[in-house]
């Protein structure tokens, strides 16, 4: 077996500029710092101002609704950015805190590892550092690499300390991590590795406002869907009424009707599928229901997008 050899490459012959080059970059490609961080992430805003600074990237964690903050640089980690990251956590309230470096220096590896056991279980720190690698005259690739993480064990000690989930809570958690462990694994789906004690899971479809959905809804149905929701109503609408315009065409594609609901008392709008089930079903139903969620899903992703991608450039 001949080996090639692996080199790295400095950042900065990459990106020039950290705010023109890299930051755009990370924003388009933040679906792997998601992959690397475990999570199902949309970005909500570049350059966020929190008074008299901007935060990098302001993002969604679908899997929980959480607010992620994602501060970068093309260097080592210094002093004035752990300050700007602490200031940046508290004008969103965020839930999860990223800071992403060429280097992450030990002193603020420390401080991200002491904020991890100081704070409370849904309070998450992150150090990433970005690698460029080359094998022989291969192109460039890029890894994410989290050097310092929460620990899981810790936190799950603090959540079951003051734990206020119901039973019920705890039936859609264990439904859900069985439903996201079989899509990240088998089907490649998602990034994302902890359910959650809700009644309902959203997955990024590839573009920000645009999710697919797991629910458990009222009356014993359940339901996955498309929701559209890009902050802004008549947007919303008229993305929904182009699709409409192309229902045969959708329904054929998928191989079977959806229901199209423009939802005119809510600003979201979303085009489902239907059946029977509750989350107080047998456990041979909720298998039967978590096959159809899955089946479902992939379905309507690879149906859908397509179309989604090509009405957004003439709402553009």
């Amino acid at each position: 077996m001949e080996f090639g050899k692996l080199t790295r490459i400095n950042p900065r012959d990459i990106w020039f500029k950290e705010a023109t080059d890299f930051t755009p970059w990370l924003a388009d490609n933040i679906g792997a710092l998601g992959e690397a961080l475990g999570m199902e992430l949309e970005l909500s805003q570049q350059e966020a101002s929190v008074g008299e600074f901007s935060l990098d990237l302001l993002a969604k964690d679908l899997g929980t609704g959480h607010t992620v903050i994602i501060e970068n640089q093309l260097t080592q980690t210094d002093h004035d950015h752990l300050g700007k990251l602490l200031t940046y956590a508290s004008g969103f309230n965020a839930s999860v805190i990223v800071w992403v470096a060429e280097v992450i220096r030990d002193e603020h590896r420390q401080a991200l590892e002491w904020l991890n056991q100081r704070t409370d279980e849904d309070t998450l720190f992150f150090g990433v550092v970005i690698e460029i690698i080359k094998i022989d005259n291969s192109k460039p690739a890029y890894i994410f690499r989290p050097v310092v993480s929460p620990s899981e064990w810790q936190k799950s000690r603090k959540r079951q300390a003051k734990s206020t989930t119901t039973a019920k809570g705890e039936q859609y958690r264990q439904y859900f991590q069985e439903l996201i462990d079989e899509l990240r694994v088998k089907h490649k789906y998602t990034n994302a590795k902890i359910g959650q004690p809700q009644n309902w899971y959203a997955f990024s479809s590839g573009i920000t406002g645009v999710t697919f959905n797991a629910v458990f809804g009222q009356g014993g149905k359940v339901r996955t869907e498309l929701y559209i929701d890009f902050g802004d109503a008549e947007k919303n609408k008229m993305l929904f009424d182009r699709l409409s315009e192309q229902k045969e065409d959708i329904h054929h594609s998928f191989g079977g009707d959806l229901e199209w609901e423009p939802m005119d008392e809510k600003r979201a709008c979303r085009i489902t599928a239907y059946r029977d089930g509750s989350i107080d079903a047998t456990k041979e139903e909720l298998a039967q229901i978590k096959d159809w969620h899955i089946e479902t899903l992939v379905k309507m992703k690879k149906t859908l997008t397509p179309f989604i991608k090509r009405n957004l450039k003439h709402l553009s």
